[in-house]
């Protein structure tokens, strides 16, 4: 739990969003100013696994802030699933993709023009 609370709390941060909770062994909470972002112990106490299919995704202020967010998976330990940049499906968007210590997809996108 503390690698992934590094983790969540170096790339959160890009995003302005910083660790509101700690819940022992089961978990933390991050936000601005409630919560909005958890990761926590399956509740069923089976193993914890990766969703196909599944991104979750956190929107950012800027476009710099998404590249700070890409920037801080990597130097986490995370990696790359697709670089900063112009998205095709809808105006302005720009998004970065990353994969946390445990394979799973995480992303920000913004719709601020260049």
């Amino acid at each position: 739990m503390n690698n992934a609370r590094r983790f969540y709390d170096s790339l959160l941060g890009e995003l302005g969003q910083k660790r509101i909770a700690d819940l022992g062994d089961n978990g933390s909470i991050w936000g601005e100013n409630s919560p909005s972002f958890f990761v926590l112990k399956p509740a069923n106490d089976a193993p914890a696994s990766v969703g196909n299919g599944v991104t979750i995704s956190f929107e950012a202020p800027p476009r710099a802030a998404i590249d700070a967010f890409h920037a801080a998976a990597l130097a986490a330990g995370g990696t790359c699933e697709c670089l900063p940049g112009p998205r095709g499906w809808a105006p302005n968007a720009y998004a970065a993709y990353a994969r946390d210590l445990d394979g799973n997809k995480r992303a920000a996108y913004c719709f601020s023009p260049d």
